[in-house]
């Protein structure tokens, strides 16, 4: 029997038949799948084949074959540096939710994410959430990222759950296909999609005042089948977004503003960093090319895994606004 993978936790994963029917089912063996050094061998949003065991009382199954994946979006595993962490597979598009302060979300961890997903084919759509909850400064330094990555061209979302602004927009952006929301704890994904379907009582909480972080909620991936013809898959909020095995001579090419101008610097092997005649400098000067996105490439390309999770975008625009001096 074929079926999707809906959620994972560890041992045990929920399949959906063909025919709509939920099974538990467990792996046989172990699956080694090539050129993956993984934690979790199989996914959210795999297909699979596998056997209902006919000896249990309860109706279980054995997932023994995972189909070829058309995609997946990994990060490095948090207890294990060598390996990674498939988040989800078969995805048609990935939404990042980003917020200000509430808890707030760091341009050095939005950059890893986007590059990450242009790596593996994926197209990423920022959500800027909680906008109601913004205050003149906050609504300013928001306005200012979507600028920045609108420039770029990626797809921004307003959205506050709430009050229902921009929910209709993005059910419309959903319809037939399968999404997948991810982002930090406490940004709000189980409140929206809650908003999106109500029935579905995905667990909520709040944030802690004193460390502007979320508590997690959902603590597996998970996906589900949603009223207007869309899939989503939630995911457990996420702290860090360690990269996976990217040559140094790669990482410039999934900054979209960097690869339009690769090929007119001078050397063909450039880095972007020391090299005279340099494209991509020229364009930083001019201010054509924000200061945040050209840290966080140099903190990708120097592996710098430590600091990016306290970066704030403040000091990149001091940096811009001093070069527009």
């Amino acid at each position: 029997m074929t079926g999707t993978v809906y959620k994972s936790t560890g041992s045990w994963y929920t399949v959906k038949s063909e025919n709509g029917d939920f099974v538990e089912c467990r792996m046989k063996g172990k699956f080694r799948i090539k050129g993956i050094k993984s934690t979790n061998p199989i996914a959210v949003g795999d297909i699979v084949d596998y056997e209902l065991d006919e000896t249990s009382d309860a109706i279980t199954g054995t997932i023994h074959n995972i189909h070829e994946r058309k995609n997946y979006i990994v990060r490095k595993s948090v207890n294990l540096s060598k390996q990674i962490h498939i988040i989800a597979s078969n995805i048609d598009q990935v939404f990042l939710l980003v917020t200000i302060d509430n808890p707030p979300t760091t341009t050095s961890f939005i950059d890893r994410f986007l590059v990450t997903a242009e790596a593996y084919g994926i197209e990423a759509i920022l959500i800027f959430n909680k906008i109601d909850t913004l205050n003149d400064q906050t609504l300013d330094d928001q306005l200012y990222l979507q600028h920045i990555y609108s420039e770029i061209g990626y797809k921004c979302l307003r959205i506050s759950s709430t009050e229902n602004k921009g929910v209709d927009k993005l059910k419309e952006m959903m319809i037939g296909k399968v999404s997948m929301f991810s982002g930090h704890s406490g940004v709000g994904k189980s409140t929206l999609v809650n908003a999106m379907e109500p029935s579905l009582h995905l667990k909520t909480t709040v944030i802690s005042e004193q460390s502007k972080q979320g508590q997690h909620t959902t603590t597996f991936a998970e996906m589900y089948d949603l009223s207007f013809d869309a899939r989503i898959i939630d995911t457990p909020g996420i702290k860090g977004f360690g990269i996976v095995d990217m040559e140094p001579s790669e990482i410039s090419g999934y900054f979209p503003e960097f690869f339009r101008l690769k090929d007119q610097c001078k050397f063909n092997n450039c880095l972007h960093k020391e090299e005279p005649h340099c494209a991509i400098k020229a364009a930083l000067e001019k201010d054509e090319i924000a200061w945040s996105r050209y840290n966080s490439y140099l903190k990708i390309l120097e592996g710098d895994e430590e600091h990016y999770r306290t970066d704030t975008y403040g000091e990149d625009r001091a940096a811009s606004d001093e070069t527009r001096k």
